[in-house]
């Protein structure tokens, strides 16, 4: 691969947009645009912009400081930390229209985009090795991502009245390479860009990716905490192995664990608190991996859930939009390596059903998601209570391990080799 790559980021589709551009920025036709401008969808679908309509606008900085600002942008969409902040982007703007409104695109370098996306997914305090080895696997993602845009995923996905399992993944775009949301890598923008530290780790592992044995680009995941066993891929999203996404303790001793296939294992896992790089509670080492919002959560590692008979089958029938009458059980069906549940009936007065994956089940049993899908049933005298382990799907890097690992002196090569076993480090460009 010559040169550094560019990125195409969805950052947000709305009706009306309010962008004010900081510094010059060119329309195609060389005309300057400056200042606050706003754009709305004409009622034919076209953008309607300085009083004319167009089918796209794509405004290309003058030069690297000019930068645009977006008002309003929802962070954390259908998660607990939702909320709306105004957001500020290096690069190129690209406003096209969608029968959902209007979407903006920026357009930048690869590397220039990560500058953002480690302060986004973390804090950008965070120790120099945890911050190379989260370049490496973001860049890594990325371009991985990129390499099948437009391409159709393998689904065996399964909807039946007796069972649903379905996975989300970034596939879901087709308009542009990756979202800024939690959905695909957060990303927002210069808001948060940067520290010189961060920039280091950039520059330091520039070109730096992950390759597997066929020496493809590796789809790194990572998540926030793996409850102290990592997950592997096919269990989370479409049913294809990945070699360096395996069943791994996140400890010295990587292939201490029993197998949480099995229920009861999984039960005894889940139910007590296990040593782990990730099990901690320091909050020098926290504040590396959350920022102030992610900080809101503090029960990450084992967690507890609770909700009356009443709530829950209201809840379902509300995220689902099936009516399950009263809730009487919910029964472990299938587990994966970490012990989180891929499969789970749901099992109610006026229906029974089996869904799945982990984050259909994680939204189906809470009003926005449940920390993780790796959580025991306890029913008490009016409800039920579950007990949980683990932030996110538990697959690839564990960010809050990672951390630890960071300060108990591993390097960042020593970091990838743990949660990507057999991956080779490599510098593609």
């Amino acid at each position: 691969m010559n040169g550094h790559p560019d990125v195409n980021v969805g950052i947000l589709t709305a009706d009306r947009l309010e962008i004010t551009f900081h510094g010059t920025y060119i329309q195609p036709d060389n005309t300057p645009v400056r200042g606050p401008q706003t754009f709305s969808q004409a009622p034919d679908g076209r953008i309607a912009w300085q009083g004319e309509l167009h089918d796209e606008v794509t405004l290309r900085p003058a030069d690297a400081e000019a930068t645009f600002e977006i008002f309003d942008v929802v962070i954390g969409v259908n998660f607990h930390w939702e909320r709306r902040e105004n957001q500020r982007f290096s690069g190129a703007c690209r406003v096209i229209s969608t029968p959902d409104g209007l979407t903006v695109i920026n357009t930048l370098p690869v590397e220039d985009y990560l500058l953002s996306v480690i302060s986004s997914e973390m804090s950008a305090h965070a120790s120099l090795e945890l911050l190379k080895a989260h370049a490496v696997i973001s860049r890594s993602w990325l371009l991985a991502q990129i390499k099948h845009t437009g391409s159709q995923p393998v689904s065996e996905m399964v909807d039946t009245p007796e069972e649903l399992i379905k996975w989300y993944d970034r596939e879901d775009h087709t308009l542009f390479d990756v979202c800024a949301d939690d959905h695909c890598q957060r990303y927002q923008g210069v808001t948060r860009q940067s520290t010189p530290k961060v920039a280091e780790a950039i520059r330091e592992t520039a070109g730096q990716v992950l390759l597997d044995e066929n020496k493809e680009l590796c789809d790194a995941r990572f998540s926030k905490c793996c409850g102290g066993v990592f997950e592997e891929f096919q269990y989370c999203w479409d049913n294809r192995p990945l070699s360096y996404l395996v069943a791994r303790r996140d400890s010295p001793e990587p292939m201490d664990f029993k197998d949480l296939r099995i229920e009861a294992n999984a039960e005894a896992w889940i139910n007590s608190r296990p040593d782990a790089f990730c099990n901690t509670s320091d909050a020098k080492i926290l504040a590396q991996v959350l920022n102030n919002y992610d900080q809101e959560t503090t029960d990450f590692y084992r967690w507890t859930v609770e909700y009356t008979t009443e709530e829950l089958s209201k809840l379902v029938r509300e995220r689902s939009g099936l009516d399950y009458g009263t809730i009487k059980e919910l029964i472990p069906m299938d587990r994966g390596t970490s012990g989180r549940l891929w499969r789970l009936k749901i099992v109610g007065s006026k229906l029974t059903r089996i869904i799945g994956k982990e984050l259909e089940i994680r939204r189906t049993l809470s009003p926005s998601h449940l920390y993780s899908s790796a959580f025991t049933v306890e029913k008490t005298a009016d409800g039920f209570r579950l007990h949980g382990a683990g932030w996110g799907h538990g697959a690839g890097l564990c960010q809050i391990g990672a951390a630890v690992m960071g300060e108990k002196g591993y390097d960042y090569a020593q970091i990838l080799a743990h949660y990507y076993p057999g991956a080779e480090l490599s510098k593609i460009y």
